[in-house]
C-alpha cells in the first residue's frame, strides 16, 4: 500500500512535501507573470507625442456631431500623416503604453492639452461628471 501524501497525522516531512518551497514558486510565477510583457517597439513614439495626438483625436471625433457624414477614419489618418506618424507605429506605441502603466498619464496629459485648447471644455466635463457620478475613471 502506498503512503499517501499526507497522513492523517499530519507528518508532511516524510512524503517531502514542502509548503514553503511551493508558496515561493507560486510567487515567483505570479511575479513573473507581471513583468513587462510587451518589448518596447522599435520606433516608439514618445509619450508627449501620445498624448498630443490622442488629444488631437478626441477633438476630430468630436467634429463627427457637428459633420455627422465627416468619417473619423480619414480624420485619423490625416492626423497621422501630418505628424509623419505610421499607424502601425501608432498601434505598437499604444500597445506597449498599455502594458507599462503609462497610458493613464498619456490620457490625462491629452485631457490636459485639449483644456488647454478649450478652456469650456473642461466645465462641460465637469459638469457632465456631476450630473453622472458614476462614469468610470477612463470616461474622465
Amino acid at each position: 500500500m502506498k503512503t499517501p501524501l499526507i497522513n492523517l497525522k499530519g507528518n508532511l516531512k516524510k512524503n517531502n512535501f514542502q509548503p514553503k518551497k511551493i508558496l515561493f514558486i507560486l510567487l515567483v510565477i505570479i511575479l513573473n507573470s507581471c513583468a513587462q510583457a510587451v518589448n518596447e517597439p522599435k520606433n516608439l513614439i514618445s509619450q508627449k507625442e501620445m498624448s498630443n495626438l490622442i488629444a488631437e483625436f478626441a477633438l476630430a471625433d468630436q467634429m463627427t456631431i457637428l459633420a455627422p457624414t465627416a468619417n473619423v477614419e480619414t480624420q485619423t489618418r490625416f492626423i497621422l500623416k501630418q505628424h509623419k506618424i505610421k499607424a502601425k507605429d501608432f498601434q505598437e506605441s499604444y500597445t506597449y503604453y498599455t502594458g507599462t502603466n503609462k497610458l493613464d498619464k498619456i490620457f490625462s496629459d491629452a485631457q490636459e492639452t485639449i483644456f488647454d485648447k478649450d478652456p469650456k471644455a473642461k466645465d462641460f466635463i465637469e459638469k457632465k461628471l456631476k450630473d453622472n457620478p458614476l462614469l468610470p475613471g477612463s470616461g474622465r
